[in-house]
């Protein structure tokens, strides 16, 4: 593996932490507000799950239509990226 391959692998694995540092924050803030129950708690878990599921289609749709590239790097690097906008979203939205 050259030096430009293993730096991007290795920037691949750093934000694929940061999603997971990032993820565990939101669902913090996601646990705290369905805690509150009610209304507000009971709207969240469905968006939380409607959320997930949206995601994950367009995920594969991206990876079915070649729009995440073909090779394990950019699928990897595609993946993370899809992810870390939906987290940070979500995190800019629970934080208001």
């Amino acid at each position: 593996m050259d030096d430009a391959t293993y730096a991007a692998w290795m920037r691949a694995g750093l934000d694929t932490w940061m999603l997971g540092a990032e993820a565990a924050n939101v669902m913090a803030l996601r646990c705290a507000r369905i805690a509150t129950g009610g209304a507000a708690g009971r709207a969240e878990t469905e968006l939380m799950v409607t959320e997930k599921l949206r995601a994950a289609v367009e995920l594969q749709t991206r990876l079915m239509t070649g729009a995440l590239g073909l090779t394990p790097l950019t699928i990897v690097q595609g993946t993370t990226q899809h992810y870390r906008r939906k987290v940070a979203a979500n995190s800019k939205r629970l934080i208001r």
